[in-house]
């Protein structure tokens, strides 16, 4: 067999495979006998069918079948004898078989690009030193409070306004006939100054009293968040049962134990305030871990392929597919493409190939391991985080080599970032002020 290797990019090759003439015709014989076997033709006993009655009969498919086989096989040969790192399915155009002469084809590949020792010491970092304020608290305890708000009858008689809740029956049409996306309800509760349905419905609602009925004509925008709403002229059919109000509990010991385990509201002050450290270390982290790639994917420009970005993606799109499913929405109610987030993360994508391919080559490089204690403490952290049981952790991961091969990886970049962390020089900053400390680590 014959191979030639043509670079298409760094990263992309086009192998030219030949077959010889005699593997191609052992092959075929191969096939031909035991097609022979199993044979049934009018005319012939079991067996006794000659070749050229099967070759009248089944040569598509055995050619079918002997180019595939050969295809296979020659192509592992030839990525083996070139030693090539191929990531993604190979492009394979086949031509058609001769069975007199050699078997040419031609197999684009990617692989992964030859990055060469990375350099990642003596790097320059900035931690912003981020304090929590008592205005972050309080805005997190008025939340909390909110979440207790009791609804209520207004007292009285008065026109609904802004921040009432509005108990209304509505049926919505559009050219004078119903309309699926706006069908008969009842009892519907909504907030004023939410825009549930359109900020333009919630002014046309303000200022009516209990049990008024109202004609309401509402043109959706081209870019509503609802795209079988957008740009329909809907009429309206309201009646305003009922105006309820918030009614906030006080900030205060009653208050904190209507929220679980606590006695004051000073434990429920201590929960926030810890609660937002940990958020603000987490924001460091991810700061720092900003940097790191930004600088090093500056330093090191190369190529990445195709194939690892489409993976990056279809794991993008399918979280925001799973985010917007939790929220009880489709991509396509929010007027949103597999193709159209495909265009728009397709840069982010591309950096978070570069920051693996970067990673993978400084743990090869460092030749870092993982011990059973690491491995150990990887689950325990996961457990911690999930809020799960280690053994439960430990069980999933046993059960599948994949995930867990996955999971010693990702381990295994921490490590790797560890190291460049340690090998920085970090300078502590003040976010408003920036003023740097000097401050080596």
């Amino acid at each position: 067999m014959q191979v030639t290797v043509e670079d298409l990019t760094s990263v992309k090759k086009m192998l030219h495979i030949e077959i010889p003439a005699e593997a191609v015709a052992r092959e075929l014989d191969t096939a031909y006998r035991k097609l022979k076997k199993t044979a049934k033709i009018k005319g012939f006993r079991p067996g006794k069918a000659p070749r050229s009655v099967l070759e009248r009969m089944f040569k598509k498919d055995v050619h079918a079948d002997v180019t595939s086989r050969l295809i296979q096989e020659s192509f592992v040969d030839a990525v083996r004898q070139n030693d090539l790192k191929v990531v993604g399915n190979p492009k394979v155009d086949p031509p058609e078989l001769d069975a007199e002469g050699p078997y040419k084809y031609d197999a684009t590949v990617e692989v992964n690009p030859e990055i060469g020792n990375i350099d990642y010491q003596g790097l320059t970092l900035e931690k912003n030193l981020y304090q929590v304020s008592d205005e972050e608290v309080e805005v997190q305890l008025k939340m909390l409070q909110k979440n207790l708000a009791r609804l209520e009858p207004i007292k009285g008689q008065r026109p609904l306004k802004n921040g009432d809740v509005a108990v209304i029956d509505y049926e919505g049409f559009k050219d004078a006939k119903p309309f699926a996306e706006t069908q008969k309800t009842e009892s519907f509760s909504m907030k004023i100054g939410e825009g549930t349905i359109s900020k333009d419905f919630d002014e046309a609602l303000t200022g009516m009293m209990a049990g008024e009925q109202k004609e309401i004509e509402i043109t959706f925008p081209e870019d509503h968040f609802n795209k079988n709403l957008a740009g329909n002229q809907i009429t309206f059919q309201v009646t305003l049962n009922e105006i309820r109000q918030e009614v906030l509990p006080k900030i205060d010991d009653e208050m904190a134990a209507k929220l679980g385990d606590y006695k004051t509201i000073a434990e429920v002050k201590k929960t926030i305030t810890d609660n937002l450290i940990q958020g603000y270390d987490k924001r460091r982290e991810q700061e720092l871990n900003e940097q790191i790639f930004e600088k090093l994917i500056n330093k090191y420009d190369f190529e990445v392929p195709d194939a690892l970005v489409d993976y990056e993606l279809e794991g993008i799109i399918s979280e925001a597919e799973r985010s917007f499913s939790y929220r009880g929405v489709s991509m396509e109610q929010m007027g949103l493409t597999r193709e159209s987030l495909s265009e728009k993360y397709r840069d982010t994508a591309v950096k978070q190939v570069k920051r693996h391919l970067i990673l993978n080559q400084i743990i090869e490089q460092e030749a870092l391991t993982l011990s059973d204690e690491d491995l150990e403490n990887g689950f325990q952290d996961m457990a911690d985080n999930l809020n799960q049981p280690l053994e439960e952790i430990k069980q999933y991961y046993g059960q599948n080599k994949d995930n867990l091969e996955f999971f010693k990886h990702t381990l295994l970049e921490k490590r790797a970032i560890r190291l460049i962390l340690d090998n920085s020089t970090i300078e502590e900053v003040r976010p408003a002020t920036k003023k740097a400390s000097g401050k080596k680590k």
